[in-house]
């Protein structure tokens, strides 16, 4: 395949919603997790009907590097396997932090292309293969809360919308926050694609990249990153051509990334000379309530001039 794949204008092929009995495999492709989150994360996939069943690395930590759930092999290898096992019809990510850049390029993605499309839910450092699963397998997935993270444990907002997304997609079409507004007035439509903002930007010039934006429709929220970090990373993925030809621009939530007016000013300053539509405050990503936001799908974002509440609304359910 060639690097022209990397069109975010191509619809992805989705894969079919959960029912009660569905199998489904948690995986940790990045950090280590703790045992007694990932028991209460299982507990309500077990309530929802659903039959998890855990990797053999979930709760492995590297022997010298504590940050990792593992070895990059490894972690690797249960993503492949789970993703390859006919019974499984989901893969959800048990928590994200750091780590998925080094195993991404370990995974056959030939392998994962011919087992067809899965549920794949993940964010933040998940990021890396929501990416690598649209550019090499072509497969749509979910931006959405993790297994063993605070978010699907505690959140009941975040929690709800993730499981009605995954059984009855058709009844969240009309994504994000009632305060939603336009930073950038407008109406877009494209194909969603994005996730952690300085993930996309880490991932520039990586084997199997992203090259350009043509016709998609940017979702991008972070975590931890100060004002001039996220100048630092959006000017990144401005100056690469990443970019080039987005169609629009909806952001999630910056939580811990200071104050929001200077967060706010900073995305005005680097997007708005796109002339594009940009929406804020879409409620997805490491904040409360965070929405599941569908990645791979055509989408209308609406961001009328006169402050009125922004839409993103997808033209077809998350999952078949």
């Amino acid at each position: 395949m060639t690097r022209e794949r990397s069109d975010a204008a191509r619809p992805l092929t989705r894969p079919s919603r959960l029912r009660p009995g569905s199998r489904v495999a948690v995986v940790a492709p990045s950090g280590p997790v703790p045992a007694e989150r990932l028991e209460d994360g299982l507990a309500i996939l077990r309530q929802w009907g659903l039959e998890p069943v855990v990797g053999p690395h979930v709760l492995a930590v590297h022997p010298e590097l504590d940050h990792l759930a593992g070895a990059d092999a490894d972690r690797a290898g249960d993503f492949q396997a789970a993703w390859c096992d006919p019974s499984v019809a989901a893969v959800l990510c048990a928590r994200g932090g750091y780590g998925a850049h080094r195993m991404v390029d370990l995974v056959d993605w030939a392998a994962v292309r011919a087992a067809g499309p899965k549920v794949f839910v993940g964010y933040s450092d998940v990021t890396v293969l929501h990416e690598a699963i649209a550019l090499r397998a072509g497969f749509a997935t979910l931006h959405g809360p993790m297994t063993a993270t605070d978010t699907f444990r505690e959140d009941a907002v975040a929690r709800e919308h993730l499981r009605a997304t995954l059984f009855e997609p058709g009844t969240v079409r009309t994504l994000g926050l009632p305060t939603a507004s336009a930073l950038v007035p407008g109406r877009a439509r494209g194909v969603l694609y994005g996730g952690c903002v300085s993930l996309l930007a880490a991932g520039i010039g990586a084997p199997g990249g992203r090259t350009h934006a043509r016709g998609g429709l940017l979702a991008i929220e972070d975590t931890g990153e100060e004002p001039y970090r996220l100048d630092g990373i959006l000017t990144r993925l401005l100056r690469s051509g990443a970019l080039a030809g987005v169609a629009g621009v909806v952001c999630g939530s910056w939580r811990e990334c200071g104050p929001y007016e200077k967060v706010r000013a900073v995305l005005a300053e680097r997007l708005g000379p796109l002339g594009i539509p940009v929406a804020e405050e879409l409620g997805f990503g490491h904040g409360p309530a965070a929405r599941t936001i569908p990645l791979g799908v055509p989408a209308v974002l609406n961001a009328p001039a006169d402050g009125g509440r922004c839409t993103l609304t997808v033209e077809v359910p998350a999952l078949l």
